[in-house]
């Protein structure tokens, strides 16, 4: 897991004003909260007082309350505002000026597409990775469904593994209408990857056979047809590909035909080692029709939940740091640059060291992911997480 990239936090329409929601990601707690105009602030939820979760949220009659932009520690009263700072604290009076150290971390915020992101990590602004751009969201021609949160029980690399994976959907995914293998011409076709224009990842396009699919104007969410039309045969070549952007997000892009075509882009929530969140977003530019909605949800729940049945038991449960410890084949060659990729961010210092987290993290002392704040002040009480300086580290600690 690394900082120093934007991850999703909680879906915009699941923050409402006045209500603390938890979020735990990269092993820490979070908690994201409105202030009195709307906006949304994600901060470390442990209180440096006395360890309380301020996502636990005073409540007056029972109901959560944001006071005067700030969240309200429930054990003493101690007032956050959205910098992260003690604004009161009410046994030494309110309005009498609070300690330097009276103070939790508090990340950058971007709200796009349906979903509330947080930069967690200290990089500067002038050389932190940017929040992926969506081109065609809110153009038209295109339309986006509501965002569909998954909360899958594996880690977050797997999960990218499994999406660039261009050689299991005649396998796990039958609903595509691609089961039916012929033994003696089947063979994944040759692809190369390429870094793609934003510096962050890579990109690759793959052209598979596909059998023509029965057509008429609705979607199955369940049955092995899956109609894109209402008069043309699905030509038997498809074109899907996809990348990743920092080690997280993963857009993939599904072409139909030459009119037709899918933009789906996962953004990962690495809660720890054992579990992943993650907020899927699908467009498409035809069925634009709102009830279109509903089937194609439906759908996507399927062929996550194929994928899901398989992730679950892959062992072992972290992505292993050497490729020699698994045989990988030409088919592969998206997931050896994916790994490539996280490669760099190793030797960028951004791997949290997660065995060395893992011992002390609840027990005595909790780490909090370092917010750009701490490049600017110090006398922090709550440790940044630990990190790997580089691969080399990583791989003399797991050999240790």
């Amino acid at each position: 897991m690394y900082i120093n990239f934007w991850y999703p936090i909680i879906r915009s329409e699941d923050l409402g004003e006045g209500k603390p929601e938890k979020v735990k990601v990269l092993g820490c707690n979070l908690v994201a909260f409105r202030d009195d105009e709307g906006n949304a602030h994600v901060l470390s939820d442990t209180c440096t007082h006395r360890g309380a979760s301020l996502g636990g949220g005073w409540s007056l009659a029972g109901k959560p309350r944001i006071v005067n932009n700030c969240i309200v520690c429930p054990y003493h009263g101690w007032e956050f505002g959205g910098d992260g700072e003690c604004k009161n604290i009410p046994s030494i009076g309110y309005g009498t000026k609070t300690p330097p150290r009276a103070k939790v971390d508090s990340y950058p915020v971007q709200e796009k597409y349906g979903i509330v992101f947080a930069f967690l990590g200290d990089e500067p602004e002038a050389t932190r990775p940017p929040l992926l751009q969506i081109e065609e969201y809110g153009q038209p021609g295109w339309r986006a469904n509501q965002v569909l949160v998954l909360e899958v029980d594996y880690y977050f690399e797997r999960s990218i593994e499994n999406g660039l994976d261009p050689a299991h959907n005649e396998f796990v995914h039958p609903t595509h209408g691609h089961s039916a293998i012929n033994r003696d011409t089947y063979k994944v076709r040759p692809y190369e990857t390429e870094d793609h224009r934003q510096g962050w990842g890579f990109w690759f396009m793959h052209e598979f056979d596909s059998p023509p699919l029965p057509q008429s104007d609705h979607i199955t969410a369940g049955g092995q047809a899956t109609p894109w039309g209402n008069t043309k045969t699905v030509s038997s070549n498809i074109f899907a590909g996809g990348g990743t952007y920092g080690p997280n997000i993963m857009p993939t892009y599904i072409t139909i035909t030459d009119d037709k075509m899918f933009r789906q882009y996962f953004f990962e929530q690495p809660v720890d080692e054992n579990k992943t969140k993650i907020f899927f977003l699908n467009m498409r530019n035809f069925l634009l029709e709102p009830e279109k909605d509903g089937p194609i949800h439906a759908r996507n729940k399927v062929i996550a939940g194929q994928d899901i049945t398989l992730l679950v038991d892959l062992e072992p449960r972290l992505t292993p740091l050497s490729n020699t410890k698994e045989v990988l084949m030409p088919a592969d060659k998206a997931i050896v640059a994916y790994r490539d990729w996280l490669a760099k961010f190793d030797d960028k210092g951004w791997r949290i060291d997660w065995n060395t987290f893992k011992a002390r993290h609840g027990k005595d002392l909790m780490y909090a992911i370092p917010s750009p704040g701490r490049r600017t002040s110090g006398n922090w009480v709550l440790e940044a997480v630990p990190l790997f300086k580089n691969r080399a580290a990583r791989k003399a600690a797991d050999e240790a």
